[in-house]
């Protein structure tokens, strides 16, 4: 599909280190399935969201946003040491920001705003601003 249509692959993850993770073995594969990681991976994936700037960007509320464990922290900066995170200023500094303000979110957050903000609000805006990196 994505050849075909031309059409960017995105990634839309909890604002955590694991969502990074995740977003890693799209990119790249397990290591698991490393025999067949060609087939298997997206290497140009974008991060669409939920990112830690989008925190303040679409005011999450604060009960909405919960603090970054101790082992959520070094995972998070274990993975600013990672070529993949290196390699992409803005990832990188999303990480940064995230592990700096040692906050963390999940998508279920937006609902907040109502169970439809996220179809109806939050991927259109991030879609027709083409906000991904």
């Amino acid at each position: 599909m994505k050849t075909d249509l031309k059409l960017p692959v995105l990634g839309l993850v909890d604002s955590d280190p694991y969502g990074l993770k995740i977003l890693s073995v799209y990119m790249s594969g397990s290591k698991n399935m490393s025999y067949d990681s060609y087939n298997l991976t997206t290497p140009d994936i974008k991060w669409l969201g939920v990112r830690p700037s989008d925190l303040n960007k679409y005011k999450i509320p604060e009960q909405c946003r919960l603090p970054m464990t101790d082992q959520d922290i070094k995972t998070g900066k274990d993975l600013l040491e990672e070529d993949f995170i290196k390699k992409d200023q803005n990832w990188y500094a999303e990480l940064e920001l995230m592990v700096k303000t040692k906050e963390k979110a999940e998508i279920q957050a937006l609902s907040s705003f109502g169970f439809q903000y996220l179809s109806e609000v939050y991927l259109p805006t991030k879609l027709q601003e083409k906000d991904w990196i």
